[in-house]
């Protein structure tokens, strides 16, 4: 409760501590004034010695019994070693002599919210509100907002601090928390038009100008977030929070040369670190410029070596030259790490399929069916893989199992077909690919993909002739 560090001097406290076993003991005719005791008190409570810190209190009331502090103070002890109850009976009387001191307000706030009566911490606090003023009120709204947080009332604690910057609207604190309650609330709209009133009576407060920016790019609207970031930024050209979001926004808009600009500029006023190299190896992936990718990727993952992600993001740049070897490599690094990634299984699946090391591929690509097991994606892989290492009869049996797990989607079906002209079983052939047809015509390319030899099978053509002709008609 008490902010002010003990600081006093120690030959004084020695000395106070002498006439307060004097007085305790009776050896002495002594007298201890009443700012001394709350000396005493505050200093074992910093040592967190809260025993003898109650002690000193109960004794100090004997002398003063009327001192709402002294009371308050004690209240204070009794909460620190988890008599709640007590701290409440204690803090009863301490307002028959000073009832509009907010401390009370505040102890007793955290008697109940320690009782877990969040409720009536509400209650009360929301009660105070009606009794105080100015920098009072202002410490009640803060108080009231993480009793609201406490017991899940967000948007509650959205309200608190609204009302705080309506008050005062440069308060760092309440700008700081705002933000993050904006995104949690979703009150964008909201934040907007508190920032914008906010600017107009503080245009140099780069902490409104990010919260605006923030709240613009919680609604998509990216452009305006990047403008109001612009001001942050030239209003205090070392906030590297606003640097980032500003990156983000970028990403977002795919203006990646720009992204990679304000991202830089992050790196060079705060110490390095793994998400903005990955961040700006993103940028220059989406570039094409693979190798400069990689070089960040790399920076990020001896930050953090335990990121496995960024081993995969070096894998597929390594994919895309086509370099199997090196990208394999860097996906054991990742499959080390955390072996049942479905994404990491699926790439190395392809580049074993590249090898063509069948077996390899079947093993990853099942690992992605089993981790995944309505990913329409995984099940391709593996049919396809089967398919083409030619085990039709495993294929066919997996297609089954996709079926009954996807509930049906054309995609299977399509394949199935597929494999069973491929395993000589033209007429099951036929019926499973009118039954995709049936379900999703604009698919069929993954038919013909499978093997466009199938074109020239007179009944498959008749079939899709067949097709089209109905689908015209209709």
């Amino acid at each position: 409760m008490y902010e002010r560090p003990f600081r006093e001097n120690a030959d004084e406290i020695e000395d106070l501590l002498r006439q307060y076993e004097d007085l305790r003991t009776g050896r002495k005719a002594s007298f201890l004034e009443e700012e001394s005791f709350e000396v005493l008190i505050d200093y074992f409570n910093e040592k967190n010695d809260f025993h003898k810190g109650l002690e000193i209190a109960e004794t100090a009331l004997d002398y003063f019994p009327y001192s709402a502090d002294l009371f308050i103070k004690k209240a204070d002890l009794l909460i620190a070693t988890y008599r709640y109850n007590e701290a409440l009976d204690v803090l009863k009387q301490a307002e028959f002599f000073d009832v509009d001191n907010m401390d009370i307000y505040i102890l007793k706030t955290d008697a109940y919210l320690a009782l877990d009566m969040q409720q009536k911490a509400a209650s009360l606090l929301e009660e105070a509100l009606l009794i105080f003023e100015g920098d009072d009120k202002l410490d009640l709204l803060f108080e009231l907002a993480d009793v609201y947080d406490d017991y899940e009332e967000f948007e509650k604690v959205f309200d608190c601090l609204q009302l705080i910057l309506e008050q005062e609207p440069a308060n760092e604190e309440a700008l700081y928390k705002i933000c993050f309650w904006t995104d949690f609330t979703g009150r964008n709209e909201e934040s907007i038009r508190l920032h914008q009133r906010i600017i107009d009576e503080h245009p140099y407060s780069e902490l409104a100008w990010f919260n605006l920016g923030s709240a613009y790019q919680g609604l998509k609207l990216y452009e305006k977030a990047i403008d109001a970031y612009q001001y942050a930024v030239t209003i205090n050209d070392k906030f590297d929070y606003a640097y980032r979001n500003m990156g983000d926004a970028y990403i977002r808009l795919r203006k990646y040369k720009d992204a990679i600009e304000v991202l830089e500029k992050v790196g060079e006023i705060t110490r390095p670190e793994d998400v903005i190299f990955e961040a700006i190896g993103h940028c220059y992936h989406k570039l094409g410029k693979l190798a400069v990718a990689r070089f960040n990727y790399r920076k990020a993952s001896h930050i953090n070596a335990a990121d496995s992600k960024l081993q995969y993001k070096i894998a597929l740049t390594y994919i895309q030259e086509q370099k199997w070897e090196k990208a394999i490599s860097h996906l054991e690094n990742a499959l080390r790490i955390h072996k049942n990634v479905p994404e990491y299984n699926l790439a190395m699946g392809q580049c074993m399929l590249q090898h063509k090391n069948y077996k390899e591929a079947v093993y990853y690509f099942s690992i992605v069916v089993r981790n995944r097991p309505k990913n329409i994606r995984g099940w391709k892989a593996l049919i396809t893989c089967l398919y083409q290492s030619e085990y039709f009869e495993e294929a066919i049996r997996q297609c089954n199992a996709a079926i009954k797990i996807t509930e049906g989607k054309a995609l299977i079906y399509f394949l199935y077909s597929g494999i069973l002209f491929a395993a000589g079983k033209t007429k099951e052939g036929l019926i499973q690919l009118e039954t995709a047809l049936k379900k999703s015509p604009n698919q069929v390319k993954n038919f013909v993909e499978l093997n466009p030899a199938i074109l020239q099978n007179p009944q498959v053509v008749d079939l899709l002739a067949r097709y089209r002709k109905t689908k015209r008609k209709k």
